[in-house]
């Protein structure tokens, strides 16, 4: 059998992992094959329906165009387009699973406490200060007998963090705005990362019961982030409750159901099990506890399971309620016991049909972990490859600020710089210094962060450079829209910066004549090359910049002195030289 005859299907997003098989090659191939093509991913992250299909090619596979089309036709009739992970399966046995919702918000808007009145129970007291303090997941019956997953966070940070490790499950997003309040920065935050993950938003308005409570103050506030509510002509869905009181609750799982209903959400029940890992944990009592989200299949006690480097087999299962179960199909939270070790939240579990090849399988993965480089973000040095390449279509940024008068120019300016290929995104914009919940966004996003006249906190810049995402700060608006101009168009300047060689001490200074005066050195640190770029410097300041014209090892000419060694140094256009000076030669290297 040829490749080059072979006939694939490859579905709308795939592992790395999976995709390798497909191809009947090693992960490490396909992940190199992927870096050629701009992309860089690990064995274990998912790539989309077009990107699978360019490594197929490679491979001298055909990939069937009926299937693209199907793949594609499926995804774009359930959701936007996006880099969305949500499950919509194309198996025509799926069937409809239920709704993966995630509630977020300000702290103390009552997130919790919807949460609380909708699974009528109360975690809220044995946690402190009111604050979810970790990801849970539950599972509630509602109107006759349909299911809702609601996923409860200890904020938006952590619903980006798992979009970052490619675990974009959520199906709808409910973003909770106290009636009382108003629209506080972490709620914009919140709805930004929202928007960001291309879901479904659904608005409640909470609180609604208090005298001073004023929702057409908040529906207002909306519109300030380009929410319109339907009541005001739009079709942004807002719910007005009182988690307290248990007011418009069935109103707010009514549309709850409706999206899910509109997005056609499916998956089949008899698939071998995947999903995600949610959190793991290791317990002193129990050993390794971790909480999994079934996306299809279903899951059995005394499965197989590998996530990550991590497998065993499953020892005990519990539901959301806490009580042992022997299953758990699509859309269904989990905890489990029985894993060797404590896996990532965001990791792609699945089944294997015995220990044995899921520890080979764990292992291979363990000496390979490096194999599978770092995510490349997005930025302006790269983005005209990447438009080029067809992995960006959005070009996402966040915006930081120093007052609320220089946002709305600078989004307006930014977001006119679209191009016909490229859709240059403001994903959220605020005032402040550069925080991390900006960066954990640009993250999820693959996009770049722009900060105009404000710094980024010391938490901020460690979490950019380990997560490789660029910050670039500017004070002059003129500056960021000529950058992001010239990054569309791909025009960006080389930048250089300067790389120092060596140091040479000013120890005696010997004239020949009134203007040429000969510098005695003892070379300190590194190595000094004749007719390198050097700066004459006394007392910490800079006399002179130019270049070093002459370098003698006793009478004879030499090319190169490194540290511990004595010359002769004469610098162009520089005489004064006096005992103590340093030279200090240099070279630009272009760092785009």
């Amino acid at each position: 059998m040829t490749l080059d005859q072979q006939k694939i299907i490859i579905p709308s997003a795939i592992v790395v992992r999976d995709l390798a098989e497909i191809l009947d090659t090693s992960a490490v191939e396909v992940v190199k094959a992927l870096m050629q093509n701009g992309v860089m991913a690990t064995v274990v992250q998912v790539i989309d329906f077009e990107t699978a299909a360019i490594i197929a090619e490679d491979f001298g596979f055909s990939v069937d165009t009926e299937a693209e089309e199907e793949a594609s036709d499926a995804d774009s009739e359930s959701r936007p387009e996006s880099t969305s992970l949500r499950l919509v399966e194309n198996d025509p046995d799926a069937v409809p699973r239920p709704p993966i919702v995630t509630v977020l918000g300000h702290v103390d808007h009552g997130k919790t406490t919807l949460l609380d009145h909708i699974r009528s129970t109360n975690v809220q007291q044995s946690e402190a200060g009111g604050i979810t303090q970790h990801i849970g997941a539950y599972q509630v019956e509602v109107n006759d007998g349909r299911v809702i997953t609601f996923l409860d966070t200890p904020g938006h940070e952590a619903f980006t963090q798992m979009r970052a490790r490619g675990a974009n499950v959520t199906d709808v997003g409910i973003v909770v705005v106290a009636a009382d309040d108003g629209l506080m920065q972490q709620t914009r935050e919140a709805i930004a990362h929202v928007k960001a993950a291309q879901v479904p938003l659904v608005i409640a308005i909470n609180k609604v019961d208090l005298p001073n409570s004023d929702p057409a103050k908040i529906k207002g506030q909306l519109t300030e982030v380009d929410l319109l509510p339907e009541d005001l002509g739009g079709d942004q869905i807002v719910v007005e409750i009182s988690a307290l009181e248990g007011l418009g609750i069935e109103d707010l799982l009514e549309n709850v159901l409706l999206i899910a209903d509109l997005e056609e959400l499916k998956a089949n029940p008899d698939n071998e099990s995947k999903g995600i890992i949610l959190e793991a944990k290791n317990d002193r009592q129990r050993g390794v506890t971790a909480t999994l989200l079934v996306q299809t299949g279903t899951l059995r006690l005394g499965d197989i399971v590998l996530a990550g480097t991590a497998f065993g087999r499953i020892k005990a299962m519990f539901g959301s309620d806490g009580d042992k179960i022997e299953s758990a199909g699509p859309s269904t939270p989990v905890e489990i016991l029985g894993l060797s070790a404590v896996p990532q939240a965001g990791e792609v579990f699945e089944v294997r049909a015995d220990s044995r090849s899921a520890r080979l399988e764990a292992d291979s993965r363990l000496r390979g972990a490096d194999a599978g480089g770092v995510k490349q973000a997005v930025t302006l040095d790269t983005l005209f490859g990447e438009i080029h390449r067809g992995n960006v279509k959005d070009f996402n940024l966040v915006v930081k600020a120093d007052v609320q008068g220089s946002i709305e120019p600078l989004v307006h300016v930014l977001e006119s710089q679209s191009h016909e290929e490229v859709n240059v995104r403001v994903i959220h914009a605020a005032v402040g210094s550069v925080v991390e919940s900006d960066i954990q966004l640009a993250t999820a996003s693959q996009g770049v962060v722009i900060a105009f006249n404000v710094i980024s906190e010391p938490g901020a810049r460690k979490l950019a450079s380990e997560d490789h995402i660029e910050v670039r700060e500017y004070s002059v608006i003129y500056d960021i829209v000529g950058d992001i101009e010239k990054a569309v168009q791909g025009l960006l300047d080389p930048i250089f910066e300067d790389r120092q060689d060596g140091v040479a001490e000013v120890r005696a200074v010997f004239r020949k004549g009134r203007r040429n005066a000969i510098a005695g050195c003892y070379i300190r640190e590194g190595s000094v090359l004749r007719g390198s770029l050097c700066r004459v410097i006394r007392d910490g300041s800079v006399l002179h910049e130019s270049n070093l014209d002459t370098l003698k090892r006793e009478s004879d000419d030499a090319r190169e002195v490194v540290t511990g060694l004595e010359c002769g140094i004469t610098v162009s256009g520089y005489e004064s030289f006096e005992e103590g000076d340093e030279v200090v030669t240099y070279h630009k290297e272009q760092i785009r």
